[in-house]
């Protein structure tokens, strides 16, 4: 799905809603769709005002993006460190997260085993899946490497109640 069909689709969901394309939140649309990384609100702020166009606050930045989200435009992935960050997702093939709790890096998967894991599970019990979301957390190749040459591994494992 190209940009101008999803931004099509987003102002019809705003007009469902009730809301308007704003200046604003058309900039914030923009922003999440170039963008090809995971990002915080606090990230598209600083993206935000770090441009020219019209002023954007961090509670618009937020609430556009809880639209966003809420319509099914974007994800938020949790990091397990308190942040949440987001991605978009249409246009995008399915895939799911393993986060690092050290660090809160995050890696993009996917597994067709797992997915018809998940489809026959749910067919089993009758349920009718509409979408998922994977997140495996623990500790990237990179904070375990440096975990273990500082001898605070096991201790980090037990911290993180593994």
């Amino acid at each position: 799905m190209n940009e101008p069909a999803i931004e099509s689709r987003f102002e019809e969901y705003l007009k469902r809603q009730n809301l308007k394309m704003t200046p604003q939140r058309r900039r914030i649309f923009e922003k999440a769709f170039e963008v090809h990384e995971h990002f915080s609100v606090e990230r598209m702020y600083e993206w935000l005002k770090a441009e020219t166009g019209p002023a954007v606050s961090r509670a618009t930045v937020y609430r556009t993006l809880e639209v966003l989200e809420k319509g099914g435009f974007i994800e938020a992935v949790e990091t397990g460190r308190g942040e949440v960050v987001y991605e978009h997702v249409l246009g995008h093939e399915h895939h799911d997260h393993m986060v690092c709790r050290v660090c809160g890096r995050i890696e993009e998967f996917q597994d067709e085993e797992i997915e018809t894991l998940q489809r026959k599970n749910a067919e089993k019990i009758g349920f009718v899946m509409t979408g998922h979301l994977l997140r495996l957390s623990g500790i990237c190749c990179d904070c375990s490497a440096s975990l273990r040459e500082e001898g605070r591994f096991e201790a980090t494992l037990k911290e993180l109640g593994a």
